[in-house]
């Protein structure tokens, strides 16, 4: 099965969990969320951007790891951390412009704005995976070739992998 169905088998789970239908979601978001959107969405037809999938996950009053495919290991959703080294992902330009983005608004939330590293937790993975398009093993073994993720197996293991 694809992400793009991973998602939105989540999203159709949440969305019914709640109790609504996709017409009561377009309803109540005063036409923000269209029915059709939605459900194309739900269908895996239509990527959804990271972006809308984290304003629809509080749209349903959700956290993000709610509408984000896979099953984290629980100490992914704990406070262990992995961390990001910020001036080897600057490096790579516009390859990582979306996750420089969303760290940024990580740093800001945190009022952490140490220009070196920056550690997320197994959420954030998540998170930024959506954002790039791959699963959270994928992408850790990505930054992991290119110097971008720092820390040990355990960090490898946040990404639910189970080598």
């Amino acid at each position: 099965m694809s992400y793009s169905h991973d998602v939105g088998e989540r999203l159709r789970r949440v969305r019914i969990e709640r109790g609504l239908s996709l017409q009561e979601v377009e309803r109540t978001s005063g036409g923000r969320w269209k029915a059709a959107v939605i459900g194309s969405y739900e269908r895996g037809d239509r990527n959804i951007s990271a972006t809308r999938l984290l304003e629809l996950a509080e749209f349903y009053e959700v956290s993000p790891s709610q509408v984000l495919p896979g099953d984290a290991p629980d100490r992914a959703r704990g406070s262990e951390a992995m961390t990001i080294d910020l001036v080897a992902l600057d490096r790579f330009g516009s390859r990582y412009a979306a996750i420089r983005r969303y760290l940024e608004t990580i740093q800001v939330q945190r009022g952490d704005f140490n220009r070196r590293v920056l550690s997320i937790r197994g959420e954030d993975l998540r998170a930024l995976a959506v954002i790039q398009e791959t699963t959270p093993s994928e992408l850790v073994d990505e930054l992991q070739r290119n110097g971008i993720l720092g820390g040990d197996q355990d960090a490898i293991d946040l990404a639910g992998d189970s080598r």
